[in-house]
C-alpha cells in the first residue's frame, strides 16, 4: 500500500498532490494517486475532466484507505461486520473519515483492539444451549465440548471501541 506516492495524513494532501500532478498535466500520475488510496479511476477521470474541484471528498478518502486494508488484511467473518460498523461512523461523521485518513491510524489495529476486547470480555455459553450443538470434527458430526466460551462485542462496544481507537474518545483499551 501507498509504495509510489507513500501515505498522505489528510484528504487535503492527497487533493494537493492531485492538483500538482494535474496543474504539471500528468494525468496518469493522477489516476495513479487515486488508484493508489482506493479512489475509483472513474472518479480521477472526473477530476481531470473538471466535474468535481477535487479528486477527494473526505469520505472518499476514508472509504478507499479502508478498501486497501480490508483487502490486504484478507477481512472476513465477524471482521467484515466490525469493518461495516466503521464505515457506517464514516458515513454520519466527517470527523471520523479524517480520522481514519490520518497517517498512523489503521484498520489492523482497530481490529486488534476489538479482538482483544472480545478475547478478555468472553462469557461461557449455558450448557443447555451447548449441549444441543452440534460441530462438525474432521469431517464427523459430532456434540460440542463444553466448557464453551465466547467473546463477541456487540454493535456498541464495536462502535465504543472504534471510537476510542480512531477518535481517542473514552471508552477504549
Amino acid at each position: 500500500m501507498f509504495e509510489k506516492y507513500g501515505e498522505f495524513d489528510s484528504v487535503e494532501e492527497l487533493d494537493r498532490a492531485a492538483a500538482a500532478q494535474l496543474a504539471e498535466g500528468d494525468t496518469e500520475a493522477v489516476i495513479a494517486i487515486a488508484v493508489e488510496n482506493g479512489i475509483d479511476k472513474e472518479e480521477a477521470e472526473d477530476y481531470i475532466d473538471g466535474c468535481t474541484g477535487e479528486l477527494a471528498t473526505p469520505l472518499m478518502a476514508a472509504l478507499g484507505k479502508l478498501k486497501l486494508e480490508v483487502e490486504e488484511l484478507e477481512i472476513k467473518g465477524v471482521l467484515t461486520d466490525w469493518k461495516d460498523s466503521l464505515i457506517e461512523e464514516c458515513m454520519k461523521d466527517t470527523e471520523m473519515c479524517l480520522a481514519v485518513r490520518k497517517t498512523g491510524k489503521c484498520l489492523r489495529d482497530c481490529m486488534a483492539l476489538l479482538i482483544r476486547f472480545a478475547f478478555e470480555n468472553k462469557v461461557q455459553v449455558s450448557h443447555k444451549i451447548v449441549s444441543v450443538t452440534k460441530v462438525t470434527n474432521n469431517g464427523k458430526e459430532e456434540a460440542m465440548r463444553e466448557p464453551l466460551f465466547l467473546g463477541v462485542p456487540n454493535k456498541a462496544e464495536v462502535k465504543r471501541l472504534i471510537k476510542a481507537y480512531y477518535l481517542g474518545q473514552e471508552g477504549g483499551q
